[in-house]
């Protein structure tokens, strides 16, 4: 099969066989819209905490929740939210979480106290979990297969963005109109997002009724995720024994049952017959992995460039470059696998990615800026290389109808590499004394991280699946 064949459309589909290439753009455009809110909110928060603390008369570790919860209220119920795609529309879910994240913003401006902002963070969080497995899903459906990587490219691109641009625009809101402003900011996605997305999201046909929706499995799920993510990341705030004397037990007890219910369901919630897809496992793997390796460098740089009293500016600086690496090349590795197939740009990427991380390991604490700028540079442009050919394999590596599902398991997958990132830092520094001499083995990991991902990128397919029907 050549790169530009097509991949067979299911016989339920109800995309019109019309659909042109500007209504594919406008699909694009609101996911685009959508997937930004969730990168932003999770990083322009953090140059707001300080206004708020001071606003609410708390303390940094009662206003940290409000990035922690959000980060696992994401990580736990996006497959959730992608199996609600699959059965209901995922144009529903889609439209559905950027009205509720609108109106939960809103809330979250007006919030007169800490709780009730932590509530309508949460809410933030449940409903970008909607749009973010869904948009995925839909884009896989209406794009065809030779243009596929260039549009998960730019979505990739597009993250890239919103996750550089929250802290300087974060930082210009508080500044300017208070930190209540960074909130009122998202309406400027949610409304256009809204209302191209009324007029261009195609509906498709669902499994809705012809399956036993696993109610069950929806309840239990979200718990034993959050379950887990909490475990990890008290650990990484100092987590006591009571946490590994019996929340861990408790968890592996859950996921064992959990897991042999969910196997005997016509239709589960949680799919473990994805893993023995060989694709969708190395897509899951290679993101979690080479998140894993992201996040060490991303939490630690500042820490060590903290301890030899450089500003935060200069810091912001360092980091930038990654970010930048990763916005050009996401596009770039878009188009590549829309040529090259999935598996060469993806593990080119992630043996550029180990590349990048190899000097910062080799020099250990001692790095230099130039060093660390080299390093950097090549992380970023390694990851933007990958991650399209990763999220795009993951999504057509099953059957159309659980698209949302699998977007959903993957993006977990991602987020579950960041948190256990953060575990392992604190694990090896210490969760009250960060002793940076700790940091060699912190960079060391990041690069053996790295390896594992582009190791486990080889199990991608070459090419985009002949039928995804």
């Amino acid at each position: 099969m050549t790169p530009e064949a097509e991949p067979a459309k299911p016989a339920d589909s109800s995309i019109p066989p019309s659909l042109a290439v500007k209504s594919e753009r406008l699909v694009l455009l609101t996911v685009m819209l959508g997937v930004f809110l969730a990168p932003l909110n999770s990083t322009m928060i953090a140059v707001a905490l300080p206004d708020i603390m001071l606003d609410f008369d708390v303390s940094i570790s009662s206003a940290g929740w409000l990035i922690t919860a959000y980060l696992i209220a994401m990580a736990s119920l996006q497959p959730l939210a992608g199996k609600l795609g699959d059965s209901f529309g995922h144009r529903t879910m889609v439209l559905s979480g950027l009205t509720v994240f609108g109106v939960v913003s809103i809330g979250a401006a007006l919030a007169p106290t800490l709780p009730v902002l932590l509530v309508f963070r949460v809410l933030q969080a449940v409903s970008a979990a909607l749009i973010v497995p869904n948009g995925s899903a839909l884009l896989r459906e209406i794009l065809p297969a030779h243009r596929r990587g260039t549009g998960f490219g730019l979505l990739g691109a597009g993250i890239a963005v919103a996750a550089a641009m929250g802290p300087p625009l974060g930082g210009v809101l508080v500044e300017v109109a208070g930190w209540r402003a960074i909130f009122y900011v998202n309406m400027l996605f949610v409304v256009p997002a809204v209302l191209i997305g009324l007029k261009s999201l195609p509906r498709l046909k669902t499994a809705a009724g012809k399956r036993k929706f696993d109610i069950y499995g929806a309840m239990v799920m979200p718990v034993l995720l959050i379950a887990s993510a909490w475990i990890l990341v008290s650990f990484s705030k100092g987590g006591n024994a009571w946490l590994v004397g019996f929340g861990v037990p408790l968890v592996v007890a859950g996921a064992f049952l959990f897991g042999r219910y969910e196997r005997r369901h016509p239709d589960p919630i949680f799919q473990f017959d994805f893993f023995r897809n060989r694709s969708f496992a190395a897509s899951a793997a290679g993101i979690g992995f080479a998140n894993l390796s992201m996040y060490s460098l991303l939490v630690s740089i500042p820490l060590l460039l903290s301890s030899r009293a450089e500003s935060s500016l200069r810091i912001g600086l360092v980091l930038f470059v990654m970010s930048a690496g990763m916005t050009v090349s996401s596009y770039v590795g878009g188009r590549m696998i829309d040529r090259l197939g999935r598996r060469l740009p993806t593990t080119l990427g992630l043996v550029i990615l180990a590349v990048g991380v190899l000097p910062i390991a080799l020099a250990g604490q001692d790095v230099s800026i130039p060093t660390l700028l080299a390093g950097l540079a090549l992380v970023g442009v390694g990851l933007g290389l990958a991650s399209p050919a990763l999220q795009t394999s993951g999504v057509e590596a099953v059957e159309s109808d659980q698209a949302g599902s699998a977007a959903g398991l993957y993006s977990t997958s991602r987020y579950l590499g960041s948190i256990t990132g953060s575990a392992i830092i604190a694990g090896i520094l210490g969760a009250s004394d960060m002793d940076v001499d700790g940091l060699s083995l912190v960079f060391l990991l990041s690069f053996v991280a790295a390896v594992v991902a582009a190791v486990v990128s080889l199990g991608l397919r070459g090419r985009a699946p002949v039928s995804t029907a």
